[in-house]
């Protein structure tokens, strides 16, 4: 795998990344003596239900949009935050958003229609890239992942493949792609953001999972500095902001000029007008710390080193990363990701999660059926050790079986596509017995969860893989279906003849 060339330890951050103007702003809004007769309902007041459960500086800080020397006017605090988070990025300019990166993905989704008809997109996307094609009307001209077929898992995918859709779809849009994966492999941005450009058309990333990247020298480079046009960012799951943040950034490429007015239009139109204080002040806190905290992201990958280190040396478990110099679209591998095939360790994965939780009170981010993947945030010093000893305390129940028990079900393969996701969303349908789905036209998105990669898209014809496969993902310990009709998955909605 490639490693990334980054600036040496140490690097000092420019003067103004210390400060968090807009969350400043909040603080100092919420220690004047204001009488409250306004939105949010609670008012702050001190003996609310809300102040008494979660503490009185959350209902304080908790001011609604619109307000001077907050968000109104010209050169706010707001602005100002905006504008440092840019500069921290790489962007031409960033958005906060508070409905989590996949509103980001649904604005990228529907800038793409002023561009073409058809968007060029890794099939293992987000649902919500499926959401933002119901919502865009768009056709979609898929690039298929590599599969590791020991872990059934997808990858990434590779510029030679992004090419050649291209040069099969004249009227493509955009390039969409994922990088980094749930377990963390990252493609290679720099020759797919090539490839996009040659066609004449931007680049898209959802990096969902990476928005600490590009912070500390060990860590991979940030799809904007690898070219990349448009650029999801889930801020709350690696950089510490508060869930359901996010950013969304706008690189400063070829294509800049035309996608800004773009965004800017489907910003609004997704955005609530109540955005919450506490998120976006949560968003300008996490960039300062990530600017700032490359002492504490030191710590935190070398935690998760020494855990992949320790499950090598006891031998129980895979390490999943260890296997990605296999697969030709994986260049790199988040070292803050920790994916572990529980399975060779006598386990399943849905098994494992569900375990630890129940008895070691742990929480690991993903479970498959065939691992767990750990996540560390990014300045964050978990107690490692009581994490490996617990994974090592879990029963073997494959392993005393005298077998390996059943082999972990592969992803399937989707069925071929007969109607657009929006055509599909949009038609009559009906809700018909699952066995009764199969060579159907589903009318909804299929996602095992997590991670929330549709197994079958609206418009595609539904397999009786893919109902085999949901239908045992939900019955796993912990399983879930997104998008299912009923927990069970043994009802499926159909496009009605």
């Amino acid at each position: 795998m490639k490693t990334r060339t980054a600036p040496p330890p140490g690097r000092s951050p420019a003067p103004d990344q210390a400060r968090a103007p807009y969350a400043e702003a909040l603080l100092a809004q919420a220690g004047r003596d204001w009488l409250r007769l306004n939105v949010p309902g609670h008012a702050a007041a001190p003996g609310s239900d809300l102040a008494g459960w979660f503490g009185s500086r959350v209902t304080d800080l908790d001011f609604p949009p619109l307000l001077d020397g907050i968000d109104l006017g010209s050169d706010t605090p707001l602005d100002e935050a905006l504008a440092l988070a840019a500069r921290a990025w790489g962007a031409r300019r960033t958005w906060f958003l508070t409905n989590g990166a996949s509103q980001g993905n649904q604005i990228a989704s529907m800038v793409a229609p002023a561009l073409g008809r058809t968007l060029v997109v890794q099939r293992s996307v987000h649902s919500s890239v499926v959401d933002g094609l119901v919502l865009s009307g768009l056709d979609a001209a898929f690039v298929q992942p590599s599969v590791d077929p020991v872990q059934g898992i997808a990858h990434g995918v590779t510029a030679a493949d992004v090419a050649a859709v291209l040069a099969r779809t004249p009227d493509a849009a955009a390039v969409y792609i994922v990088s980094p994966s749930y377990f963390g492999a990252v493609a290679d941005v720099r020759a797919i953001a090539d490839a996009a450009h040659a066609a004449g058309v931007p680049l898209i990333v959802d990096e969902a999972w990476g928005s600490h990247f590009g912070f500390h020298p060990a860590l991979p480079a940030g799809a904007l500095s690898l070219g990349a046009d448009l650029v999801t960012s889930s801020t709350h799951k690696l950089a510490g902001s508060l869930t359901q943040s996010a950013m969304l950034h706008l690189g400063d490429g070829p294509f800049a000029d035309l996608l800004e007015p773009l965004v800017e239009r489907a910003f609004r139109l997704v955005q609530s007008t109540s955005a919450s204080a506490l998120l976006t002040g949560s968003l300008d806190l996490a960039r300062r710390a990530l600017v700032a905290g490359a002492d504490r992201i030191t710590g935190s990958i070398e935690a998760a080193d020494k855990v992949r280190g320790v499950l090598r040396a006891l031998g129980r478990f895979e390490v999943v990363s260890d296997g990605f110099t296999a697969f030709p679209d994986v260049t790199a591998a988040d070292p803050l990701r920790i994916a572990i095939g529980t399975r060779a360790g006598g386990i399943t994965g849905h098994e494992a999660r569900r375990l630890l939780f129940r008895d070691h009170r742990v929480m690991v981010e993903v479970a498959t059926d065939a691992a767990v993947v750990a996540v560390l945030g990014a300045g964050s010093a978990p107690d490692t050790d009581r994490f490996v000893e617990a994974l090592h305390r879990l029963p073997a129940p494959l392993a005393r079986s005298g077998a390996p028990g059943p082999a972990p079900l592969p992803l399937p393969r989707p069925g071929p596509a007969r109607l657009t996701a929006r055509e599909a969303f949009l038609s009559p349908a009906r809700v018909v017995p699952a066995r009764e789905a199969v060579g159907r036209v589903s009318a909804d998105t299929l996602a095992a969860y997590p991670p929330g990669i549709p197994n079958v898209l609206p418009g595609e014809v539904i397999t009786a893989e893919t109902v085999e496969f949901l239908r045992r993902t939900a019955a796993a310990p912990g399983g879930h279906v997104r998008g299912a009709v009923d927990a069970a998955v043994s009802r499926l909605r159909v496009v009605s003849p």
